[in-house]
């Protein structure tokens, strides 16, 4: 496969990765607790999570292995998305889990803020990522 096709790749799955983060933090959690009891939304969010970390760590590294031969700067960031979203879904979301059910409402808190923080980075990476690849 030639380079600009596996480059066109690697974009369009940078895309998808930027829109399912977005979609998936912007509106998912907001509708759930729109329109569900908060225990029933709390449970269904709680079950979503490891399948959107897996899409993270899916889509950031196929991204950073079609642009392994042509771009240096999208592998690396698609490497560090790909590994912080593993230690997010591995270690972060079992100890946020732990504190909101163990009734630590600041290391919840806490933790909560550090994992919102986390995925917007990874949005934000994901978005400069879309534009030096547009260039």
């Amino acid at each position: 496969m030639s380079s600009s096709y596996l480059q066109m790749a690697s974009l369009l799955v940078v895309a998808g990765l930027f829109g399912g983060m977005f979609l998936f933090s912007a509106s998912f959690a907001a509708f759930l607790f729109k329109y569900l009891p908060p225990a029933d939304a709390r449970m269904l969010i709680r079950k979503a999570f490891p399948t959107f970390y897996l899409f993270v760590i899916f889509s950031a590294g196929l991204a950073g292995l079609l642009s392994w031969q042509s771009d240096a700067m999208t592998t690396a960031w698609m490497a560090s998305v790909m590994f912080t979203a593993i230690a997010a879904r591995q270690w972060l979301m079992p100890a946020i889990n732990l504190a909101s059910d163990m009734g630590h409402t600041k290391r919840f808190a806490w933790l909560h803020g550090f994992s919102v923080l986390l995925t917007l980075g990874h949005i934000v990476v994901a978005a400069a990522i879309l534009v030096h690849m547009a260039r």
